[in-house]
């Protein structure tokens, strides 16, 4: 479920959805406003896997054991460009 494989597409692999949400991340944002924003691109089409709420916290899980993304004092995430 992490990486593709020949019978899971990119898209339905935590790590593109975690590039898909790393897109997202232009601008710090709380965990409930990324979440609200992947429900709106699901909703109107524009990302066509739906993930639950626990799969979406794997994949920021996962963005942040590998480093791609930080939290700050607020409790924004961003993308970590190292």
């Amino acid at each position: 479920m992490i990486l593709p494989k020949k019978q899971l597409s990119i898209e339905e692999s935590f790590w593109g959805f975690g590039g898909f949400l790393l897109k997202q991340l232009q601008k710090p944002m709380l965990v409930d406003e990324l979440w609200e924003c992947y429900k709106e691109f699901y909703s109107n089409g524009k990302y066509s896997v739906r993930f639950s709420f626990d799969q979406f916290i794997m994949a920021l899980d996962y963005l942040y054991i590998i480093g791609a993304i930080k939290k700050d004092e607020r409790g924004k995430i961003s993308y970590e460009i190292n």
